[in-house]
């Protein structure tokens, strides 16, 4: 497998970003009300100058607050009866590529898992959150089995996240129509088929499985990447990958390293974070319970443009 690389020596990185999401009803929805994770977070690595979310029709109720997990989150709801519902965001986010520690300095994985296993130190004690089972992450026998291959005696945890990363994009195809949300991580596994959201839970149990901190990111990913010019799995709506818990003075943003199974990449000028959580459950973009509609049709576009690196790009895809 070709190895990841580990330093990005570029300057940052201007974004601009807009999400868009419309929904149709085949009847009027008389009562609806919404809970978005439309809105990208700060943090050492990427710096948001601007955000806003608007809704067509005008909600009648909007507030805002912030998550458990320190996501912004927007709740809004409708009372008048309406046949469709446009949500759109738009963010300008700075990114600073990190300088990553060499895979081969990172600690020995066993060394992580006993630290996180006694809870040693503050910053461990908010990892250990990570660690443990949720309701799209399940830490399975067959989960755990596959994951050992990355994980011989002694390994330096970096390395084996990122041979572990490269071997879930070489054994899984991306496919659209393989998986929904609900498709069990079991089903995944055995059908070796699926989207950056199943790539990332799989991931993320296989870490948790060895004893390792992991949580799961939403975000963008731009459709083709100014690396390797090759096209990236997951740009045309909201994509979602990995954060690993890495003991490192080294180790940027507190000591989490993102990877994208999906691409097979380690993250540092490509992607742009606007949520984390346990799994898919704690940063769903848009959900929500309505009365009336009916049938409904929902198509999402997103657009990831860099100021100063090529022309817009813009894909559309039902969500």
């Amino acid at each position: 497998m070709t190895p990841l690389p580990i330093v990005d020596p570029g300057p940052p990185v201007l974004y601009d970003v807009e999400h868009v999401t419309s929904y149709k009803y085949a009847l009027p929805v008389t009562v609806s009300h919404q809970c978005a994770h439309l809105k990208p977070r700060s943090f050492a690595t990427q710096q948001v100058l601007s955000t806003q979310l608007g809704a067509t029709p005008l909600p009648e109720i909007r507030s805002e607050r912030i998550d458990y997990f320190g996501n912004t989150v927007t709740s809004f709801s409708l009372s008048e009866p309406h046949e469709s519902l446009t949500v759109v965001a738009q963010s300008q986010v700075r990114i600073l590529p990190p300088t990553l520690p060499a895979a081969a300095d990172t600690p020995r994985w066993e060394e992580v898992a006993e630290r996180l296993r006694l809870g040693f130190g503050a910053d461990t004690l908010d990892a250990c959150q990570m660690l443990y089972p949720s309701g799209h992450v399940k830490t399975l026998p067959e989960v755990r089995a596959y994951a050992l291959p990355s994980f011989p005696p002694d390994r330096p945890i970096l390395e084996a996240a990122i041979d572990l990363t490269g071997r879930i994009h070489a054994d899984f195809t991306y496919d659209p129509t393989a998986t929904t949300v609900a498709t069990p991580l079991a089903e995944v596994l055995a059908k070796r088929r699926g989207v950056c959201q199943d790539f990332a839970h799989l991931q993320i149990a296989c870490l948790r499985s060895m004893g390792l901190a992991a949580r799961y990111v939403s975000g963008y990913v731009l459709t083709c990447s100014t690396e390797s010019g090759e096209r990236l799995e997951g740009g045309d709506a909201s994509h979602a990958w990995v954060s690993l818990y890495v003991p490192c003075a080294a180790a940027p943003n507190g000591g989490w390293i993102d990877l994208d199974p999906t691409n097979d990449k380690l993250i540092t000028r490509e992607h742009v974070t606007v949520a984390w959580g346990r799994d898919f459950e704690d940063v769903s973009p848009i959900k929500g319970v309505m009365l009336g509609g009916g049938a409904q049709t929902v198509s999402v576009a997103v657009t990831l443009r860099p100021r100063t690196n090529g022309p817009r790009a813009r894909t559309e895809s039902p969500a």
